[in-house]
C-alpha cells in the first residue's frame, strides 16, 4: 500500500494554459555585443535597462574587453512577443543539449521544454516537462566534433525554456533582459566559464561530504539520539541527523517543542559527543500569531511580502496562516540575518531551507499570487512576483548564509535548500526535492544531478530510498548501492511511510548499505580533492560520461553510468548495457565483498589515474589519512597522475596557505612502477606525513608497496 504524504497533502496536477501567445511578434536589434572573457560574449538588446532586471546569476559584473572576433558565429536573436521579450539561438546540426538545472526526464534535453517558474511538485512525475523547485536559464550545446557552449538568459522573470534541434530559446514574461554566450573547445571548459560568471560553491565543513541520515521526523530528542547510537553500534558510518519541521513549536521558525525538544542545546551536545553534527529546518512562513517573537518583531519592522493593494500577504503555510519576508528589501534581509544568532546558540551545525518556492497551499497557483509586491531596495527595484517568484528562495539562502557568517565567521556555513536559481551554488547546496520510492525515480536520481552539475550546481543529491511511499529492500539497496557516490548522499523519509534507515530492510540491506558507505568514507580524500576543485573552478564532482570523451557520440546519452571526478566511473547494479567510454578502466575492490554484493555499483579506475583514498572510518573527526593509499592505473606509455587536496576540514585558515595540495606521478620502467610525490603546496602537514600505501592496478591483478613518496616508492610487477 502506498502512503501519501502529510507534507505534500495533495500530489496536485499543476497545468497552465500556454504562456505565450503568437499574436504579435517582432525583432529586437541588438545594441550592444561586447567580448567580456575568454570566449565569452555579452549581448544586450534595444530597450534592455540595467535598472529594471538586474542580474541575480552573475557573480560579479565581468569587465568588457572589446569587440567580438570576426569569426564569432553564435548571435542570439532578440524578439518581443506582445511586449515580453524573448531571445534565442540557432544551433548547428547535430548538435547535443544539457543543462537547464533541476529538470525531470532525460539528460539530453533535445526537443525538451521546460516552464522556469519555482514549484512545489511532491512526486513528480519522469519528464513531463512540469517545473520543480528551481530555475536555471542555462543550457549547453556540445557540436559533433567535441567543441562546445552555453548560453545563458540572465532574466529572472517567469519563463519557458526550449530546444530543438535548430535553436534554443527562451520566452519570458518580462522585460528584455541580456545573454551570454560562451564558445569553448570542450564542455568542461564552457561549464569553468560559467562558474567564472555565476561563481562557485564556497568550501563547505568535510562533515557534509559524510553520510547523511533524515526523516520527516525524527521527534521527540530521544528517537533522534536512538538512530545516532544505532550507526554506531551496527558501524555504519554516518556523519550528519537532519531535524525535519517537528521539532518546532507548531511549525513556528527558530523554536522549539518544549514537550518533545526541551533541551536543543543537549541534543546537539549529545551528537557531537557521538561524533554527528546536526541540521535544521527553517522555512520562510512565519506563523501569524501576535505572541510569537519572529511575527512580532517582522510586523513590527515591516518586513513582509505585500498584496498589490499594500497590505501584509499572508497564506496558507505549516503553521497555517503565515507572513513572507521580503527578501529583496535589504531591511528584511538584515532582519533575517539576525535571528540566526540565537538558533545557533543551541548547537546547531547546518540548516535546511525548505518550502522556499515559497510553497502555500491557498492559493490556485500553490505560491503568491504574481501580483504581489516586493520593494526592493539597493540595486534590487521594486516589482512584482512575477518578476521575483524564481529568486525568493535564492534571497532567502543569501540572507541565511549570510546570518550565519554573522554569528560564526570563522566556521564553513553548509545549508541546504529546495528552491534555488541559476548562481544559487554561491550560498547553498540542494536535493532533488519530495521524490518517490519508485525504479522510476532511481533511475532518474541520475541524470538530474547530472544536470544540476552542468548548470553550476556541483553539490547536489537524491533522497536515498525516496521521500515518499514506501520503499522495499531491493530497491532501497540498489539506491544506496549508487547513491552513496551522489555528491550530497542523504536517505530521507516522509511521514506515514515505512522506515528508511540501513538496517530497517534486513540484514541483507544493512550489509549492502554498509559495504557502500565503507566505499564512500573510503574515497573521502578524492572526494574532498573534488571539493575543493568545484569550489575553484565550478567542475561538478559527479560529471556525465561523456565528459571521458566528447567527440565519441555513443555517449552523448549516457544516463545510467557516470563519472566521479575524471577518474572515477560509476556502473550502478540497475544499468543495463551503459554506453562507456574507451580506453583503460579497471574494476576497482575498496572493501572486502563488495565486488559480490549485488547490489554494489562497480567501480572503474581510469588509466593514467592515481586516486588517493584514506580507510574505513565512521564519520568524519576521525583521521581518514592513516594511512593514505594510492590507487594507481596506469595508461598504455605506463604512466599516471593524480593529486589530493587536504586542510583541517573546516574554517578559511586554507585562504591563508594553510593547506596541502599535493601532485603524485607514477612512471613505469621494465617492471618496476616508482611512484612519487612530484609537487606538493601549501603548509598543512597532512597526518601520514608524506608515508603511503601504492597499490598498482593492472589487467594481471593488484601490486603494492609503502613507503615514503618523497624517496619514491617502488612496486615490482
Amino acid at each position: 500500500m502506498k502512503y501519501i504524504c502529510i507534507k505534500t497533502a495533495v500530489i496536485y496536477l499543476f497545468t497552465t494554459l500556454p504562456l505565450f501567445a503568437s499574436a504579435f511578434t517582432q525583432k529586437v536589434d541588438i545594441t550592444k555585443s561586447v567580448m567580456v572573457g575568454d570566449r565569452i560574449a555579452k549581448f544586450i538588446p534595444a530597450g534592455y535597462d540595467a535598472k529594471s532586471i538586474p542580474s541575480f546569476a552573475i557573480d560579479k559584473e565581468p569587465r568588457e574587453q572589446g569587440a567580438l572576433p570576426p569569426n564569432w558565429e553564435l548571435i542570439p536573436d532578440f524578439t518581443s512577443t506582445n511586449g515580453k521579450a524573448n531571445a534565442s539561438l540557432s544551433i548547428p546540426e547535430g548538435t547535443s543539449i544539457y543543462g537547464g538545472g533541476e529538470v525531470t526526464g532525460p539528460l539530453l534535453r533535445n526537443g525538451k521544454t521546460i516552464k522556469l517558474w519555482n514549484t512545489d511538485s511532491g512526486a513528480y512525475g519522469v519528464d513531463n516537462g512540469k517545473r520543480l523547485y528551481q530555475s536555471h536559464p542555462w543550457m549547453m550545446g556540445v557540436r559533433k566534433d567535441g567543441t562546445a557552449f552555453g548560453i545563458l538568459f540572465d532574466t529572472s522573470w517567469k519563463a519557458e525554456l526550449s530546444c530543438t534541434n535548430q535553436k534554443i530559446e527562451l520566452k519570458s514574461e518580462g522585460v528584455p533582459f541580456r545573454v551570454f554566450i560562451i564558445d569553448r573547445d570542450s564542455p568542461q571548459a564552457v561549464v569553468r566559464g560559467l562558474s567564472e560568471l555565476t561563481g562557485t560553491m564556497p568550501m563547505i565543513p568535510r562533515w557534509a561530504l559524510g553520510y547523511q541520515q533524515s526523516r520527516f521526523s525524527y521527534t521527540p530528542a530521544n528517537r533522534v539520539i536512538e538512530i545516532a547510537d544505532t550507526f554506531r553500534q551496527k558501524k555504519i558510518p554516518c556523519d550528519v541527523i537532519w531535524m525535519d519541521i517537528d521539532y518546532m513549536d507548531g511549525y513556528r521558525i527558530f523554536t522549539f517543542n518544549p514537550t518533545t525538544f526541551p533541551n536543543p542545546k543537549a541534543v546537539n551536545r549529545d551528537l557531537h559527543i557521538r561524533g554527528f553534527h546536526s541540521a535544521w529546518m527553517i522555512d520562510p512562513g512565519a506563523k501569524v500569531d501576535p505572541d510569537y517573537f519572529v511575527y512580532k518583531s517582522g510586523t513590527e519592522n515591516d518586513i513582509w511580502v505585500k498584496t498589490a493593494d499594500g497590505k501584509n500577504f499572508t497564506g496558507d503555510a505549516w503553521p497555517g496562516a503565515a507572513a513572507f519576508p521580503d527578501f529583496t528589501y535589504p531591511k528584511a534581509n538584515k532582519w533575517w540575518r539576525s535571528l540566526y544568532k540565537d538558533f545557533l546558540a543551541q548547537g546547531v551545525d547546518g540548516v535546511w531551507n525548505d518550502v522556499n518556492e515559497p510553497q502555500i497551499n491557498d492559493t490556485p497557483n500553490k505560491t503568491m499570487p504574481e501580483n504581489n509586491f516586493h520593494r526592493g531596495g539597493g540595486k534590487i527595484p521594486a516589482g512584482t512576483h512575477l518578476q521575483y517568484h524564481n529568486v525568493y528562495g535564492f534571497l532567502m539562502v543569501k540572507a541565511s548564509r549570510e546570518g550565519i557568517m554573522d554569528v560564526r565567521p570563522e566556521k564553513r556555513p553548509f545549508i541546504l535548500t529546495r528552491s534555488n536559481f541559476l548562481g544559487g551554488q554561491r550560498y547553498a547546496a540542494t536535493w532533488t526535492g519530495d521524490n518517490g520510492s519508485s525504479w522510476e525515480h532511481l533511475k532518474m536520481s541520475v541524470p538530474m544531478s547530472l544536470t544540476l552539475g552542468l548548470s553550476g550546481q556541483p553539490f547536489s543529491g537524491a533522497d536515498i530510498g525516496g521521500f515518499l511511499f514506501n520503499a522495499n529492500a531491493d530497491l532501497f539497496g540498489n539506491w544506496i548501492g549508487f547513491g552513496a557516490f551522489y555528491p550530497f548522499a542523504r536517505g530521507h523519509a516522509c511521514a506515514g511511510t515505512n522506515n528508511k534507515e540501513p538496517w530497517a530492510f534486513g540484514k541483507e540491506i544493512e550489509d549492502a548499505s554498509r559495504i557502500a558507505l565503507e566505499r564512500r568514507y573510503i574515497l573521502l580524500p578524492y572526494f574532498y580533492t573534488l571539493l575543493h576543485e568545484a569550489s575553484t573552478n565550478g567542475m561538478p564532482i559527479m560529471r556525465p560520461v561523456f565528459f571521458a570523451d566528447p567527440k565519441d557520440l555513443s555517449l552523448r546519452a549516457e544516463e545510467e553510468a557516470f563519472l566521479i571526478g575524471d577518474d572515477l566511473l560509476i556502473i550502478p547494479a540497475f544499468a543495463n548495457h551503459p554506453n562507456l567510454p574507451k580506453g583503460i578502466w579497471r574494476e576497482l575492490s575498496l572493501v572486502e565483498g563488495d565486488k559480490q554484493n549485488k547490489y554494489q555499483a562497480k567501480i572503474k579506475l581510469r588509466g593514467g589515474s592515481i586516486v588517493p583514498t584514506g580507510k574505513i572510518i565512521q564519520n568524519t573527526n576521525e583521521k581518514s589519512l592513516d594511512p593514505l593509499t594510492l590507487l594507481v592505473c596506469l595508461d598504455s606509455q605506463g604512466q599516471a597522475k593524480g593529486t589530493m587536496y587536504w586542510d583541517a576540514g573546516d574554517g578559511w585558515t586554507f585562504k591563508k596557505g594553510d593547506y596541502s595540495q599535493q601532485t603524485f606521478t607514477a612512471e613505469k620502467d621494465g617492471n618496476t612502477v616508482i611512484v612519487r610525490l612530484a609537487d606538493q603546496k601549501g603548509k598543512y602537514k597532512t597526518e601520514n606525513n608524506n608515508m603511503a600505501v601504492v597499490k598498482v592496478i593492472t589487467e594481471q591483478g593488484i601490486y603494492h608497496a609503502s613507503g615514503d613518496l618523497t624517496e619514491g616508492i617502488e612496486i615490482k610487477l
